[in-house]
């Protein structure tokens, strides 16, 4: 009995429906699906790149309140926020989504851990089916996000 609720309280969590209201007042193109984690996180690092992406996407969309700058400084290092800033500028698109707009879903697999750190695989499913990888690194002390980009740092 204890299993099966504890099993209902970890798929209400990580796997329960969350709808995303179809006005968005940013520049970005709001999903009109569901807009949730494909998988429950099954490590420390991937619920932390969850709750990362989840708060991330929120602000984007004008959704929580909070500024997306606001959100990568709490949970990112000041180092890779420098890069990502450097990144946008470049490549003129979010440098968290790597796109111009924000993805469906997504779903994180840890693949890896060695040295305190993991490396999550991302997997952003946007609207129109297309699929991307990002990859972070997770330094595994603090949870602090230390690194995202197109291939694993590790």
């Amino acid at each position: 009995m204890r299993t099966a609720m504890t099993a209902a309280v970890v798929l209400l969590a990580f796997g329960g429906p969350a709808t995303v209201p179809a006005q968005a007042t940013t520049g970005f193109a709001a999903a009109p699906a569901t807009s949730r984690a494909e998988a429950p996180a099954a490590t420390p690092a991937t619920t932390q790149v969850d709750t990362f992406l989840k708060a991330y996407r929120r602000a984007v969309l004008g959704q929580s309140g909070e500024d997306p700058r606001a959100v990568r400084e709490r949970l990112l290092s000041s180092y890779l926020n420098l890069r990502l800033d450097a990144w946008a500028e470049q490549n003129d698109a979010d440098p968290v989504f790597r796109a111009q707009n924000v993805p469906a879903k997504w779903s994180a697999h840890q693949i890896k851990q060695e040295a305190g750190f993991a490396s999550v695989r991302l997997t952003e499913t946007w609207t129109g089916g297309g699929v991307q990888e990002v990859w972070y690194t997770v330094r595994v002390a603090d949870l602090r996000i230390v690194d995202l980009g197109d291939r694993p740092a590790f």
